[in-house]
């Protein structure tokens, strides 16, 4: 797994990549000044803490990976509407590219 941030001193730390070393995490940080390299997951996490995340917090780390993993692999890729995507879901507007790019 992929944990990827910017340069704040909290990820930098040793004590935070030794976190992500025993959680077999690898670690990805933007490039100096450069908030741009980001920028495409920020949408992502913005829905995930504001339509998805309970106010209270999980029971179990189990718990919490199943719930996410359902709502970016059901509803944010299969349900969720995307202004972006011309008014599509991620995975629709992927499955009409491939279709007219000849992929699939």
């Amino acid at each position: 797994m992929l944990f990827h941030s910017d340069q704040g001193s909290q990820y930098g730390s040793r004590q935070f990549r030794q976190r992500l070393w025993r959680y077999r995490m690898r670690q990805s940080m933007s490039r100096r000044d450069n908030c741009y390299d980001n920028s495409p997951m920020e949408p992502v996490f913005r829905s995930l803490k504001t339509e998805w995340i309970p106010p209270v917090r999980y029971m179990t780390v189990q718990e919490a990976q199943r719930d996410i993993s359902h709502y970016l692999m059901h509803r944010y890729n299969w349900i969720r509407l995307h202004q972006f995507n011309d008014g599509l879901a991620p995975a629709q507007y992927e499955k009409n590219l491939n279709v007219v790019s000849g992929i699939s």
